[in-house]
């Protein structure tokens, strides 16, 4: 079993898939939400493509990682899963790829299962085949055109003053704070989703809403795309139902945080180290 846990590296995304062999490749093998993976010593590692070869003649191409091609498949279901390789959620992922290893997870999982849906024609029911040149299937016979779909959500860390808020989700795997968010609605703008998603999950309003940054999330085959905001008026009072749990917090005194790697650590972060700067 030849594979590979790269801590870090720059990607460079792809379409279609280059003329050399696919042995080294990394192999990211889906079943909805779970990926297929190996585990020595403690470590996660991705599959290569000689580990699964009739997997991956037929995957999807992604781009290379550090000059490495990485390949994106769907896990049929009549296929038994080597002794030596393992399906895990990729929630369970979280803090234990390194984040181009779980970005490129999220991709995979949010390609292989465009794939798997959009083999007929959703107009007309008839099969589609594949687009050279870009990510896309198109109906051989109306002509109609399937393209990879994501969810945009938004996600804002609400201050007031040298405090944060910040809420336990009842979804949550594991009793941490984060910050708030939710799915844009249609006819919606981020500022817009935001603004109600607050007031419905804690009840306060918010005002001066800033860009932060974006990150593609795979739960969810969601951009999560981050904002700050400040305190406009009202006290807290959670949903009970989405959110369980939600206080003011400083820097000096913090509940348990979501892992770095996620958009919400960073907000929090960047606003905590603002805020020290202040401090002096």
């Amino acid at each position: 079993m030849s594979t590979s846990r790269l801590v870090s590296g720059r990607f460079v995304s792809g379409h279609d898939a280059p003329a050399r062999p696919r042995d080294s490749a990394l192999l990211f093998v889906t079943r909805g939400f779970e990926l297929l993976v190996a585990e020595r010593d403690g470590e996660i590692h991705i599959p290569r493509g000689a580990d699964l070869p009739a997997l991956v003649r037929d995957a999807h191409f992604l781009g290379t990682l550090d000059d490495t091609d990485c390949y994106a498949a769907a896990l049929p279901g009549d296929v038994e899963v080597p002794a030596d390789l393992k399906i895990v959620t990729a929630r369970s992922l979280f803090s234990r790829l390194s984040e181009p290893l779980f970005a490129l997870s999220g991709r995979a999982i949010a390609i292989a299962e465009w794939d798997t849906h959009h083999r007929f024609c959703g107009r007309c029911g008839q099969p589609t085949e594949l687009v050279a040149g870009e990510r896309a299937r198109r109906c051989a016979a109306c002509n109609t055109p399937f393209y990879p779909r994501i969810a945009p959500a938004g996600i804002v860390l609400v201050t007031r003053g040298d405090s944060m808020l910040l809420a336990r989700a009842a979804t949550f795997p594991e009793p941490f704070f984060s910050t708030l968010a939710g799915f844009v609605e249609p006819g919606e703008s981020l500022e817009e989703t935001l603004v109600r998603e607050v007031k419905e999950e804690v009840g306060i309003d918010i005002h001066q809403l800033r860009y932060f940054g974006s990150q593609p999330w795979p739960f969810g085959r969601s951009l999560m795309i981050g904002f700050t905001a400040e305190h406009a008026g009202g006290e807290i009072h959670v949903d009970g139902q989405e959110i369980v749990e939600a206080a003011w917090f400083t820097p000096d005194d913090l509940p348990r945080l979501p892992p770095r790697i996620s958009i919400a650590r960073q907000l929090i972060d960047d606003f905590i180290a603002r805020v020290r700067a202040r401090q002096g």
